[in-house]
């Protein structure tokens, strides 16, 4: 006979396809993720926090969610000034016309507690930080407890979530968090021991991050369609996996066409294919129709090659014989397909969006192989892999810099900066250099010191160090000698910092933005 003791267990393994480590054994787990979470949290804030306190934030694109939030939090629409007159929309543009990312809402409490810039950050921080608990389920569901802690590891010292940290904040904060959950979901529902409505609601928690998640969506969908380890997907599994395959991509068209405009954006401002065709139907036409020209686009030049190798080995190329890598091959091609270099790329937060799908990936790429070959320690030599791969790329990205002087030290130009944006009076409207303006957007309203003149009564200017969306140094100067031409007066100068001030300067906060440069 059973015992009832053995009983229980089964029943508890059950709920989530797990055989518990019993009481004392999953305390210990309980214990080490935190670890892991209170570690991962501290070192991303570390990180973010000194970029702050060293004025290497920048107000694009700090700023403009610090400004959207704390509308949120007043109760409002999230309006971004900084982001509006810039981009030519005007200052009551909402961000919900930039990208449809309503998660942000979700912040504006905490601007009750600590009206900040730095209270982004210190939430980017947690949140990136807690993908490591759903993150760690699915892994050691599908592999084991020395893959979970490989998979939880690989992932907090990863390079695409150090490149999220080292470059302000983004809605890409709630990306891995998400995406962990919905394949934790997603994993216990191919076992039969989940249920649908919460697969489904964490789906729909993905796609309130940014409206072009709906094309990932679209990846978890197909692999509902497909068989798990030998048994047929059940009809309830196959209906959500059809809704998840045509509705992820309406929702990012809707959200596109619809939303966006709705909000006051235009729904091609992000636009970068007139190589492929002028519309979605076009371009998708020229890479059916023509694929040579579309893998010649998706592989050149060799810094796109680059970064999508350093993605695979994040997960231990093992993604590549997982249909989960249907997940993240929409929103790969979406930028390796495009015109924008900044795309392409290793930095910034973009390659944050699929550290998660990657690394999940490549655990159930490895459980396959160790399926196949039962003999072999597949698991180990996954889990070590993954974790040499995170730590041989340290040194390459942001968290490698905390090891460096230079990153910690205060400079005279650091100081400089804060003397002269002490200069600028509460409540003022300021246009000001991009490494100005996290310093002063939680008291005055904020513009960008861009090329083209809004003629606001105060400005901070740089011209000795290059800044955003100027074409050179010259530029800048040339800036500041207009202002002067038309009235400005210096009052303050240090280090080449220069405050400008005219009181009677009148605002034209809709002047269409100057061309790009050159």
């Amino acid at each position: 006979m059973i015992g009832r003791g053995a009983r229980q267990r089964s029943a508890i393994a059950t709920d989530d396809g797990v055989t518990p480590a019993g009481p004392r054994g999953e305390r210990c787990h309980a214990v080490a993720l935190t670890a892991l979470v209170l570690a991962a949290s501290l070192l991303y804030a570390i990180v973010s926090l000194n970029r702050y306190r060293t004025w290497r934030a920048s107000t694009y694109d700090l700023v403009i969610f610090d400004q959207a939030v704390r509308s949120y939090a007043q109760g409002r629409l999230p309006l971004a000034i900084v982001k509006g007159v810039h981009n030519g929309f005007g200052p009551d543009f909402s961000v919900l016309g930039d990208h449809v990312s309503p998660v942000l809402v979700l912040l504006a409490p905490l601007y009750l507690i600590y009206d900040d810039p730095r209270t982004l950050l210190v939430a980017q921080a947690v949140l990136l930080a807690c993908a490591i608990v759903p993150l760690w389920r699915f892994a050691r569901r599908e592999l084991g407890v020395t893959a979970a802690y490989g998979a939880a590891t690989a992932y907090a010292l990863s390079w695409p979530v150090a490149g999220a940290v080292d470059f302000d904040f983004h809605e890409v904060a709630f990306a891995p968090l998400l995406l962990a959950v919905l394949f934790d979901q997603l994993s216990m529902l191919r076992r039969g021991v989940g249920r649908r409505w919460r697969l489904a609601l964490a789906a729909v928690a993905v796609l309130g991050v940014k409206e072009d998640l709906g094309l990932a969506l679209a990846g978890v969908g197909l692999c509902l369609l497909l068989p798990y380890r030998g048994r047929r997907p059940e009809r309830g599994d196959l209906l959500l996996g059809l809704g998840f395959l045509l509705g992820g991509p309406a929702y990012t068209a809707f959200a596109t066409q619809v939303i966006i405009p709705a909000f006051g954006g235009r729904p091609d401002y992000y636009w970068s294919y007139d190589h492929l065709g002028p519309t979605v139907p076009a371009a998708l036409w020229h890479v059916v129709s023509q694929p040579v020209d579309a893998w010649y686009t998706v592989t050149h030049p060799a810094t796109k090659i680059n970064t999508m190798l350093l993605l695979l080995a994040v997960g231990a190329l093992t993604p590549l014989v997982s249909p989960y890598l249907a997940v993240t091959l929409p929103l790969l091609a979406e930028r390796m397909l495009s015109e924008s270099p900044g795309w392409w790329g290793t930095g910034a937060q973009y390659n944050a969006f699929l550290v998660i799908p990657l690394l999940c990936a490549g655990v159930d790429g490895a459980a396959r192989i160790a399926r196949r070959r039962p003999s072999r320690p597949v698991a180990a030599a996954w889990t070590v892999t993954v974790v040499t791969v995170a730590a041989a790329a340290l040194p390459s990205f942001a968290f490698g810099a905390l090891f460096r002087t230079s990153t910690w030290q205060q400079t005279a130009d650091m100081r400089a900066a804060a003397h002269a944006a002490a200069q600028i009076p509460d409540g003022a409207l300021v246009e000001t250099a991009s490494s100005i303006g996290p310093h002063l957007t939680s008291r005055t309203r904020v513009l960008l010191w861009d090329r083209t003149p809004r003629w606001a009564p105060w400005v901070v200017a740089d011209i000795a160090r290059a800044q955003f969306p100027f074409c050179g140094i010259d530029d800048q100067r040339a800036r500041v000698e207009l202002l002067r031409s038309h009235g400005y007066r210096i009052v303050f100068q240090e280090q080449d910092f220069v405050v400008l001030h005219d009181p009677s300067a009148v605002p034209e906060l809709l002047a269409p933005p100057a061309p790009p440069c050159t």
